[in-house]
Parts: C-alpha cells; sequence; structure tokens
C-alpha cells in the first residue's frame, strides 16, 4: 500500500486529488495540508512513502517545503506545478524533488507518477523536459564538460544512469541488469559524484542534456 500525502492549498483541488488516488487499490491518502509549513510535522505524523505536493502555495511554498522535508530525510516528493514556470522547475530540482507532473495531466499519469516515486524513481512530466533542460543548460555547467564527465563514467554505470532516466527505481535497474540492489545503490553515489549530481532529478537532466536518452513522444 502507497501512502501518500496530499499538499495543496485548494480544497476543491486537494479533494479531486484525493478522489484521483483513493480510487487505487493499492493507494491510500493519510492526511491533506494546505500548507507547505505543516508539511514536516504531518510526514512525522502519518509516515507517508510520498508526498504530493503543489509548487505555489501562500506562506510556505512547495519548493521550500521540499527542501526542509529532503533535510529532514523525509519520503520522496512529486511536485504538481505549470508548463510555464521554469525558474520555479529548476528551483524544485534543486530542492531535491523527485517527480514533476502537471496540475492537467491525466488521472493515469498522476497515478504512475506517485507510483513511480514512491518506489524509488523519478518522474518528469515529458512536456515539462523542455523548460527543465533549458534552465539545466543556463544554470549548470557548459557543454564543453559533458565528454568529461561521460568519459568518467563506466560501462555499466552509463546502463543505470539510462534506466534511471526513464523513471526506474533501483530494484528495477537491478532486476534489468541482473545486479544485487546494494550494487545498484554503489553505482548511482559513484554516478552522482562523478556528475556533480546532487540527486536523482539532476543527473537525470543530465541524462537527458547529453543525449544518452531521448524524450519519448
Amino acid at each position: 500500500m502507497i501512502r501518500v500525502l496530499l499538499v495543496d492549498d485548494q480544497p476543491m483541488v486537494r479533494a479531486g486529488l484525493g478522489l484521483i488516488l483513493r480510487s487505487q487499490p493499492d493507494i491510500r491518502v493519510v492526511a491533506e495540508r494546505g500548507d507547505g509549513g505543516d508539511v514536516v510535522q504531518a510526514v512525522a505524523q502519518h509516515t507517508p512513502d510520498v508526498v504530493c505536493m503543489d509548487v505555489r502555495m501562500p506562506g510556505v511554498d512547495g519548493v521550500e517545503a521540499t527542501r526542509r522535508l529532503r533535510a529532514a530525510d523525509g519520503p520522496p516528493v512529486c511536485i504538481l506545478t505549470t508548463f510555464d514556470d521554469d525558474h520555479v522547475l529548476w528551483s524544485a530540482v534543486d530542492a531535491g524533488a523527485a517527480g514533476f507532473e502537471l496540475k492537467s495531466a491525466t488521472a493515469e499519469n498522476l497515478i504512475e507518477a506517485i507510483r513511480t516515486v514512491a518506489a524509488g524513481g523519478t518522474w518528469i512530466d515529458g512536456t515539462l523536459l523542455g523548460p527543465i533542460l533549458d534552465s539545466y543548460r543556463r544554470s549548470v555547467r557548459p557543454l564543453t564538460h559533458y565528454d568529461d564527465r561521460l568519459d568518467a563514467l563506466t560501462g555499466r554505470e552509463l546502463d543505470v544512469l539510462r534506466l534511471m532516466a526513464r523513471g526506474a527505481s533501483n530494484q528495477e535497474i537491478a532486476d534489468r541488469l541482473f545486479l544485487a540492489e546494494t550494487t545498484v545503490k554503489t553505482h548511482v553515489g559513484g554516478l552522482f559524484t562523478k556528475l556533480g549530481a546532487r540527486d536523482r532529478a539532476a543527473a537525470i537532466v543530465f541524462a537527458y542534456d547529453a543525449g544518452l536518452v531521448q524524450p519519448r513522444r
């Protein structure tokens, strides 16, 4: 059972999200909150497996709430956002969010995003890749550094990075590559160090921008 904490300042939006998620037999909404400032306390009280959080809220917004939650070693966060603010998207990546889904997404996409993030994977809605990559190009190392960083990766690390970029969790990567999950975790840690990436989302953005994988059409 996937335990979900919903965070959105609009009660009607929370109700709609809750209705979608509660329709699934493997998902349980354990709590709802309307302010990002309540997230850390709610997580401690209800122990969710994933937090589904609006990025724009009065008071403490979703980016700052995600940063606080990750600093407290909390569960992964799936950010709900709109298409038109790439600065907010990149801020959420930097804060440590593991999932990025549009508020206009289909119910099926939202459910898949929650399942993927709860399983330890990373989810990026296909239409958000462009804005995230544009922000990445402006904010991170220039293109000339890509070859050096790619050359530092072993063949196995490249395999892991490609699967990670498709949203696979550590266990799913282990199953695909016939490895122990602990071995995959070691490869992931090596990737982060060699790429200068702070988390899975940053590594995945690098993989797309370096051409290791292509967005699905």
